[in-house]
C-alpha cells in the first residue's frame, strides 16, 4: 500500500522526485526494520510536516520572535512545550533543536567553556559521536574522556566511571549512550557527578520512548540537563529536545537560538506536538512494553541459535550482535540480511578489532517492527531468519527461502494499513 503523498495529483509534477517517493515507500513496507535508530511514525505525524507551517519564518521564542504573523505557530510551539513537560515531567522544555546533535550542542554551550573536561561514554563501546569524537564540534571544542564497559561483563561498572571521575574532575558527566542494551542508573550517575563537583546531562535519545512510555527509568529526576531525539523511540517527526529545570532554561534556549541555530522548523515541531499527545496515550505504555519485549525475546531466539549477543541479552530496545561468532563481519551481515529484506546496521562491539566500517557486529532494535505490529512469535521466526542469513551469506537457496518468508510477513503485517 502506498501512502497518499506518492499519489500523482495536480500538484505532483515533479515525476522523479515522487517516483523516488513511492520507491522509499515500497521499500519499508517490504523490508523489516530493525535499524535500531529508526522508526515509522503516524500518518497524522506525517501530515504535519507537509503543512503551511513549512512557509513560516519564526526566529526566537513565543511571546519574543524577531518576525511579526507568529501568532498562530506560537499557539503550535506553546503546544509542544506543555506537552513535553508533561509526558516527561521537566519543568521546561526546548523543542526546537533540529536533531539530536544539535541539541547536545546547544546543551554544551549553556554550561561549557571550550576547552573544560567532560566525562562521556567510549564510542567504541556504545556511546555517540556527539559524545566527543575527534572530528565532531564536540570532540574539537571540548576535552573529552570516555569511560567504557567491563571487558567480561560488557555492562557499566559504576564503581570504575567513579574513579575516572574522581581522577578528571570534569566539568560535566554525561551519560546515555547509542548502542548499549542495559539500563542506565541515572542515580548512580547523579550521585558521582556530584561528589566530583560536576554537572550531570543525560542524552536519552535512544531510550526516550522507552521512559515516555514506563518502560525504563526517567533521568529527569536525577539530571541537570536532559537530550532526546524525536524520532526513535518515541516515534515522532526526525528532531531534537532539551529539557531542563527552569533555572537552566533561559541559558539553554540563548545557546540554541541565536547560539547553533537560526529558525526553527515550524512544521517539523507541530509534528512534535502531535507525536508527544500519541505518547501520552495508554496504547503507547502498551508499545513500550512490547518493543522491550520483543527486543528481550529477538536476543534469546538469536542466543539459543548460538549467535553471541553482547552482555548476554537486552533490558530495551536494541541489542548489538557479534557476528564474529559466526564468522563473519559486521558488514557482511548487513549486506547478507539487507539482501533478504531485514535491514540493519554494522556497529563496532566492545574491544573490536576490526574498523569501524568493517566491525564485528550488528546493531538491531525493534521499535519499528513493533510498530507494524510483530510479536513475541513473530521474534521467533526472525531470529531463525536471521541465524539462517548469517551462517549461509552466500546460499542463494537460503536467502530465497528467507526473502519469501520476509515478504509473506511484511505482506500481513502492513505499515500503514
Amino acid at each position: 500500500m502506498t501512502l497518499q503523498s506518492s499519489t500523482p495529483n495536480a500538484t505532483n509534477t515533479d515525476a522523479e522526485v515522487w517516483a523516488s517517493i513511492a520507491k522509499e515507500e515500497a521499500r519499508q513496507e517490504e523490508q523489516l526494520e530493525l535499524i535500531a535508530s529508526e522508526n515509522h511514525a503516524s500518518k497524522e505525524v506525517m501530515a504535519a510536516m507537509g503543512t503551511a507551517l513549512t512557509n513560516k519564518y519564526a526566529e526566537g521564542y513565543p511571546g519574543r520572535r524577531y518576525y511579526g504573523g507568529c501568532e498562530y505557530v506560537d499557539e503550535v510551539e506553546d503546544l509542544a512545550r506543555n506537552r513535553a513537560r508533561e509526558l516527561f515531567g521537566s519543568e521546561r522544555a526546548n523543542v526546537q533543536p533540529h536533531s539530536g546533535t544539535q541539541a547536545n550542542m546547544a546543551a554544551f554551550m549553556s554550561v561549557l567553556e571550550p576547552g573544560d573536561k567532560v566525562l562521556a561514554m567510549s564510542l567504541d563501546h556504545g556511546g555517540h559521536l556527539s559524545h566527543g569524537h575527534t572530528k565532531n564540534f564536540s570532540g574539537v571544542f571540548y576535552d573529552f574522556h570516555s569511560y567504557g564497559v567491563d571487558p567480561t561483563s560488557e555492562r557499566l561498572d559504576m564503581d570504575k566511571v567513579r574513579q575516572q571521575a574522581l581522577s578528571l574532575r570534569p566539568k560535566l558527566v554525561i551519560a546515555g549512550a547509542s548502542a548499549y542494551s542495559r539500563p542506565i542508573d541515572f542515580s548512580a550517575f547523579a550521585a558521582i557527578a556530584k561528589e566530583v563537583d560536576a554537572l550531570f546531562m543525560v542524552d536519552m535519545a535512544h531510550i526516550a520512548g522507552l521512559v515516555a512510555g514506563g518502560a525504563h527509568a526517567s533521568p529527569v529526576p536525577h539530571a541537570d540537563l536532559v537530550t532526546l531525539t524525536t524520532h526513535k523511540t518515541l516515534r515522532g517527526p526526525r528532531g531534537g529536545m532539551i529539557l531542563c529545570p527552569k533555572e537552566r532554561i533561559v541559558k539553554v534556549n540563548s545557546a540554541l537560538f541565536p547560539g547553533g541555530q537560526g529558525g526553527p522548523l515550524m512544521h517539523v515541531i507541530a509534528a512534535k506536538a502531535i507525536a508527544f499527545r500519541e505518547a501520552q496515550q495508554e496504547s503507547f505504555k502498551r508499545y513500550a512494553a512490547e518493543v522491550v519485549s520483543n527486543a528481550s525475546a529477538l536476543a534469546d531466539g538469536l542466543m539459543e541459535a548460538g549467535i553471541r549477543i553482547v552482555s548476554g541479552g537486552t533490558d530495551n530496545h536494541v541489542m548489538l550482535v557479534d557476528v564474529g561468532s559466526v564468522g563473519l563481519s559486521g558488514a557482511a551481515a548487513e549486506d547478507a540480511l539487507h539482501r533478504v529484506n531485514i535491514t540493519c546496521n554494522k556497529n563496532l562491539i566492545p574491544f573490536d578489532k576490526r574498523p569501524p566500517m568493517e566491525a564485528s557486529g550488528v546493531r538491531l532494535g525493534t521499535a519499528a517492527i513493533t510498530t507494524r505490529g510483530l510479536d513475541g512469535g513473530d521474534m521467533g521466526l526472525l531470529a531463525g531468519w536471521i541465524s539462517e542469513v548469517l551462517r549461509a551469506p552466500e546460499d542463494e537457496t537460503t536467502l530465497t527461502r528467507v526473502r519469501g518468508a520476509v515478504a509473506e510477513l511484511t505482506g500481513r503485517r502492513p505499515i500503514y494499513a
